[in-house]
C-alpha cells in the first residue's frame, strides 16, 4: 500500500471520528425538547434548569448505548459477510438476532431473569445455537454452505423464531407490554448499569473480530488460495464467527433486534475505504455507531413529543438498500 493510500485512509478515519463527535452533540441537543449549548454547559457545571438537566442526563446514556450497539452490529455484519462470503449476511437476516431474542424472552418468561448480565449471557447462547443451526441447514445438499442457501436458511429460521417469540409472549400480556419496544429495537431507557454490563462483552467480540482482519482478507480469495497463503481457514472462520455472535447477541440483549445496520454499513464502507479489513473494520465500527446515533435522533425529532424506535428507522433505511443489493447480485449472476 502506498503512503498516499495510507494517508487518505487515515484522513477518512479522522473524518469518521469527527462525524461521530458531532452526532454525539446533536443527540444531546435534540429530542422532544431542544437543549441549547448554554444549557449543556450549565448542566456540566450544575447551573442548568432542572428540565434541561433531566433531558441531558437521559440522553447521554442512550447516546453512548447507541454508539456501542451500532458499532457492534456493524462489526458483526462485516464479520459474517467475510466468513460466509455472502453479501446479504447480517445478524437479523441470518436469524442470529432472532435466536438471541428468543433466548431472552424464554429466560424472562420461564426463568424470571432480570439482570443485564444474565440477559447478555442467555442472548449470546441463543445467538450461538442459531448460528450453528443456520450453518448446518445451509450446508445440506450439493455444494455445501453457499451464500444463497445460507441466506434462505437464515430467513426461514428468522421467520420461525419470530413465530416462537410471539407464541411465548402471547399468554403473558404483562411481559408483552413491557417488552413491546424492545422487540422493535431501540435505545430508549438506557441505563449506565446496562451499558457497564454490555461494553466489556462487546470489547471481547471486537477484539476477536479485529484479530482476524488479515485472515478475512485471505478468505475473500477463496478457501484454497487462503490455505495456500498459510491461513488457517477453519480457525479464522471459527474465531470471526464467535466474535460476530458475541457482538450481535450482546447488542440484541440490551437494545433488542435492530436490523439492517450490519447489512448496510459494511457495504457503504467498502465503497469508501476499500476491501482491506484491517482498515475496513475500524471504519465500519465508526459508521455503525454514527448511523445508529443519527437514526435515534431522527426517531426522536420526527414524532415529537413521542419518538419512533430506532429499529423502525433503520428498517426504513435498510429495506430499500437490501432490495438493491439483491438485484445487483442477481444481475451479476446472469
Amino acid at each position: 500500500m502506498s503512503r498516499t493510500q495510507t494517508t487518505g485512509r487515515l484522513f477518512l478515519l479522522a473524518v469518521g471520528v469527527a462525524v461521530l463527535v458531532v452526532l454525539f452533540g446533536i443527540s444531546i441537543a435534540f429530542g422532544s425538547r431542544e437543549v441549547s449549548l448554554d444549557e449543556i454547559g450549565g448542566a456540566l457545571f450544575g447551573s442548568a434548569d432542572s428540565i434541561a438537566e433531566a433531558a441531558i442526563v437521559k440522553r447521554v446514556p442512550r447516546t453512548v448505548l447507541a454508539i456501542a450497539v451500532g458499532a457492534a452490529l456493524a462489526l458483526a455484519g462485516a464479520g459474517m459477510q467475510a466468513v460466509t462470503r455472502n453479501p446479504v449476511a447480517d445478524p437479523a437476516i441470518l436469524g442470529i438476532s432472532g435466536g438471541a431474542s428468543l433466548a431472552v424472552v424464554v429466560g424472562l418468561v420461564f426463568f424470571g431473569l432480570s439482570s443485564p448480565s444474565t440477559f447478555i449471557v442467555v442472548a449470546i447462547a441463543g445467538a450461538a445455537v442459531t448460528a450453528v443451526l443456520v450453518y448446518a441447514i445451509g450446508s445440506m445438499g450439493r455444494g455445501g454452505a453457499t451464500p444463497l442457501k445460507l441466506a434462505l436458511s437464515g430467513a426461514a429460521t428468522a421467520a420461525a423464531l419470530t413465530c416462537l417469540i410471539s407464541a411465548v409472549l402471547l399468554p403473558r400480556v404483562d411481559v408483552m407490554a413491557t417488552f413491546a419496544h424492545w422487540q422493535v429495537g431501540g435505545v430508549g431507557g438506557a441505563e449506565w448499569n446496562r451499558i457497564a454490563a454490555l461494553v466489556p462483552v462487546l470489547l471481547v467480540g471486537a477484539i476477536a473480530t479485529f484479530g482476524c482482519a488479515r485472515g478475512m482478507n485471505s478468505l475473500a480469495l477463496g478457501d484454497d488460495v487462503a490455505t495456500g497463503l498459510g491461513e488457517n481457514v477453519a480457525r479464522t472462520r471459527l474465531v470471526t464467527g464467535i466474535g460476530a455472535v458475541v457482538l450481535a447477541g450482546a447488542a440484541t440483549a440490551i437494545a433488542g433486534p435492530i436490523g439492517f445496520v450490519g447489512l448496510l454499513v459494511p457495504h457503504a464502507c467498502r465503497a469508501i475505504i476499500g476491501t482491506d479489513h484491517r482498515w475496513l473494520l475500524p471504519f465500519v465500527a465508526l459508521a455503525g455507531a454514527s448511523l445508529l446515533v443519527l437514526a435515534d435522533v431522527v426517531g426522536r425529532v420526527v414524532a415529537r413529543p413521542e419518538e419512533v424506535d430506532v429499529g423502525v428507522v433503520t428498517a426504513i433505511i435498510g429495506a430499500p438498500f437490501f432490495i438493491w443489493i439483491v438485484r445487483r447480485q442477481k444481475v451479476r449472476e446472469l
